[in-house]
């Protein structure tokens, strides 16, 4: 895809959506833009039948956790257009009790990738044909991908030597949020630098 196409559609999609966009920039070579809850299906069927952009595939829904901010969930769409070599990103921003409109009746392939959603992050979304959990049992509590949920999870299942069978129960560990080490591994992680260091003060 050339560098132009990415420009030209740009300026497409800023004089034609100018009201409904929140946010336009070009980023790794695709074109990312940000609407409200409210104009998400008006600009993906003006993505998916606009003659200059024709983004007929929907790629996948990805959802992003910030739960320090307001709007605490993202959810970025991802289109493909064939026709055209190019790709988009449409994102918008809401609340954990903001409905979202489907999108199934545009996309039919939206079906799973908004059940996925809705079963990892717990975002609800409206007329849709059959909102279930899809990868975690039917009886699971929590929503894995949220930040707060913990590594351990709420219930577990086990087989119980004392009553024979398998059982369900709460976890009794607890964790806020989970932290991550982005150090260099090649400088060694946090953990290791303070066993260094206590050990080289024995030394002294």
């Amino acid at each position: 895809m050339s560098k132009s196409n990415i420009l030209n559609l740009e300026k497409l999609i800023n004089s034609e959506l100018a009201s409904k966009l929140q946010n336009s920039k070009i980023l790794f070579e695709e074109l990312f833009i940000e609407v409200s809850v409210e104009d998400l299906i008006s600009t993906i069927q003006f993505l998916k039948s606009n003659d200059h952009c024709k983004f007929r595939q929907l790629i996948d829904i990805a959802g992003v956790d910030y739960p320090q901010e307001e709007k605490r969930f993202q959810l970025v769409y991802l289109l493909l257009s064939h026709e055209k070599n190019l790709r988009i990103k449409l994102s918008i921003k809401i609340d954990p009790k903001t409905k979202i409109p489907s999108i199934t009746k545009i996309f039919p392939s939206a079906n799973w990738m908004e059940r996925e959603v809705f079963d990892m992050y717990g975002v609800n979304f409206i007329n849709h044909p059959d909102l279930r959990r899809i990868l975690t049992d039917y009886g699971f509590k929590g929503h894995p991908l949220r930040k707060d949920f913990p590594l351990t999870g709420f219930n577990e299942v086990r087989y119980s030597e004392k009553s024979k069978k398998v059982v369900y129960e709460p976890v009794k560990l607890e964790q806020n949020y989970r932290n991550f080490d982005f150090e260099s591994p090649w400088e060694g992680t946090k953990y290791v630098k303070e066993i260094k260091k206590i050990k080289d003060d024995k030394k002294n």
